[in-house]
């Protein structure tokens, strides 16, 4: 049987775009024989224009046009000079947004605008920018498909509010929380039915690299620049290591696994700008490590978050991952300790992150073709 087809507009062809990308045009076949699923990329858009077309686009044009540095815009018969992904969105007729451009904390634009219209449009979003989220969890909670039941604490909006019915789109984002690291899956599929008393994790890769390559006696400058050639620091890296990425990651989860109504105002955050290596190592010499720590702990009245960075004793999980490692520890009223450790030394698991989202959506299972055609929403 054919397999079927799903169409995907691409907002953002930065690192994680451009993997993304990568990722479809290698793993096509296996996809479609694997899942039963053909995903199109119709549309793509970055700064300064778009390429578009309904049948899809060709993905090895995409990847050399963008190796080479070229424009999209410029590409014959595809290209849309000045198209931004909003309209991008509503001409294309994709299924599914795939929303990976630059964050933006001030007001979550353009993404955010773009993320609202899918959802209201009935067009999936698939999320690898956190500032929609960080900025408007509650929004984009309750415009999504109901079955995704996303609003689930006290203040949260009901999707009858905003008119969200069956016909919306459904609403994914694995990779803002720490890109293929499964945090929002253990949370809230995993550990379903328990009680989650405590949460510490390290969410920014760039902290974490800039960090071990601080204790290995790197300036702290030559490290940042170190992570944003290898591709996993924001495009403005003090997002990372002023604590402010970090911070975004750990609302998302308040909001999506422990059910606090929780934005950025919320969190007290410190970044590793304020680590100096005789910090380092001092807690050395007191047998720990700084790491940079994101705090989740239950209060009588709630979570207590924070990110800083914190000492923790040399045989804590944080503290002995390594410079390119994220990791996650739960703790709770029946599992004394989980520990989930990812190694992304560049942006490519990020892509994984959004293509599991991607099959989530799509219902994919690993069985094999079982039918055939495009998917009508």
């Amino acid at each position: 049987m054919s397999p079927v087809t799903w169409r995907l507009c691409l907002a953002g062809a930065g690192n994680v775009g451009r993997s993304l990308i990568d990722l479809l045009d290698e793993r096509g076949p296996d996809l479609a024989a694997r899942y039963g699923v053909r995903l199109a990329v119709v549309g793509v858009a970055e700064l300064g224009g778009a390429a578009l077309h309904r049948d899809g686009l060709d993905l090895s044009t995409l990847r050399a046009t963008l190796s080479g540095g070229r424009a999209l815009a410029d590409l014959p018969g595809v290209g849309r000079p000045g198209l931004e992904p909003l309209p991008l969105l509503a001409e294309c007729g994709a299924d599914i947004l795939v929303e990976a451009t630059p964050v933006n904390l001030t007001d979550g634009q353009p993404a955010l605008d773009t993320v609202r219209y899918a959802l209201t449009h009935g067009v999936h979003a698939v999320l690898a920018n956190k500032a929609p989220l960080a900025l408007r969890y509650a929004e984009l909670a309750a415009l999504s498909h109901p079955a995704d039941r996303w609003p689930a604490g006290p203040g949260a909006i009901a999707p009858a509010a905003t008119g969200a019915t069956s016909s919306s789109g459904r609403l994914r984002f694995s990779a803002t929380v720490a890109g293929a690291l499964p945090v929002v899956t253990i949370g809230r599929r995993d550990l379903a039915g328990a009680r989650i008393d405590r949460v510490e994790a390290i969410f920014n890769g760039t902290s974490q690299s800039v960090l071990r390559a601080m204790e290995a006696g790197v300036d702290f400058a030559d490290a940042v620049w170190d992570a944003q050639r290898r591709g996993i620091a924001e495009a403005d890296p003090s997002l990372d290591v002023g604590g402010h990425d970090a911070a975004c990651k750990l609302a998302i989860l308040a909001n999506a696994v422990l059910s606090q109504p929780t934005t950025l105002a919320d969190i007290a955050v410190t970044g590793i700008d304020a680590c100096s290596p005789a910090d380092l190592a001092a807690a050395r010499d007191r047998g720990e490590r700084i790491v940079p720590l994101c705090l989740a702990e239950r209060t009588g009245t709630g979570y207590h978050l924070a990110v800083r960075p914190a000492p923790l004793p040399q045989d804590h999980p944080l503290a002995m991952i390594g410079p390119d490692e994220m990791a996650v520890s739960f703790t709770t009223d029946r599992v004394d300790r989980l520990v989930a450790v990812s190694l992304e030394p560049g942006p490519e698991p990020a892509a994984a992150a959004l293509l599991r989202d991607i099959l989530d959506i799509a219902g994919a299972q690993p069985t094999g073709p079982t039918s055939g055609g495009t998917h009508a929403r």
